[in-house]
């Protein structure tokens, strides 16, 4: 966890890219669940965002993947991240 806040490194990390580069930062649901196999974060984003957040052949969110999987290293932890359905 970083020190300036309560939130962890990894949430932090994907809701700041993700708000970013999103028509509509405000319908972005993000969940964090921890289990014995690490952190799982779930996101969610509007039908209208849903390419931006993939990426042309998915590299924005392997690139996000990546990152995650950088941040979660550095802290011992096994951090994945899953998008679900689009919100309408």
């Amino acid at each position: 966890m970083n020190e300036e806040n309560s939130k962890p490194t990894d949430l932090a990390f994907i809701e700041f890219v993700i708000r970013s580069i999103v028509s509509e930062p405000e319908k972005v649901v993000i969940e964090r669940k921890i289990d014995e196999m690490g952190v799982l974060i779930i996101l969610k984003v509007s039908k209208a965002d849903m390419g931006k957040v993939i990426g042309k052949n998915g590299q924005t969110v392997q690139a996000m993947r990546i990152l995650l999987h950088i941040i979660g290293s550095k802290e011992q932890n096994r951090v994945n991240l899953k998008i679900e359905e689009p919100i309408e």
